[in-house]
């Protein structure tokens, strides 16, 4: 069993496409074990996507991912990392198959909808930036 954690980023929220998305991890497989609605302030963001700071995206990234509430789910599974990354779609909605979260939904590389851990390491910084073991059920 593993765990990742997913965000459905102020785009999808404000689209109200949350529960399709949650609909399409549970029907293939994954559990929401943990759940929660938020609203990041800047400096949140930027503590989340610390790893990007050099990037030039950083600051508009951030930006984005402030503007607005957001749903945190850790979810669990067999290769719920891959299985996670799969169903959401190429980080470039132009990229995604169809059929993925990311090609149904996103605006453009940088409002994609949603978000997903990217390996086993970063899914346990992610999970615990979120959430606490309390939490997560």
């Amino acid at each position: 069993m593993e765990r990742t954690l997913s965000i459905i980023k102020p785009d999808g929220v404000k689209k109200n496409v949350v529960g399709d998305i949650i609909g399409r991890f549970e029907k293939n497989g994954l559990r929401v074990a943990a759940m929660k609605k938020i609203w990041l302030s800047k400096e949140e963001a930027k503590g989340f996507y610390i790893v990007h700071k050099e990037r030039p995206f950083y600051d508009s990234l951030t930006d984005f991912m402030s503007e607005g509430p957001i749903v945190v789910m850790v979810l669990e599974g067999e290769n719920a990392i891959a299985k996670n990354r799969e169903i959401m779609g190429a980080t470039n909605p132009a990229n995604a198959l169809p059929g993925t979260i990311r090609k149904d939904h996103a605006e453009n590389v940088e409002r994609n909808t949603v978000h997903g851990s990217d390996s086993p390491e970063s899914a346990c910084f992610e999970i615990s930036y979120f959430f606490s073991m309390l939490e997560i059920l």
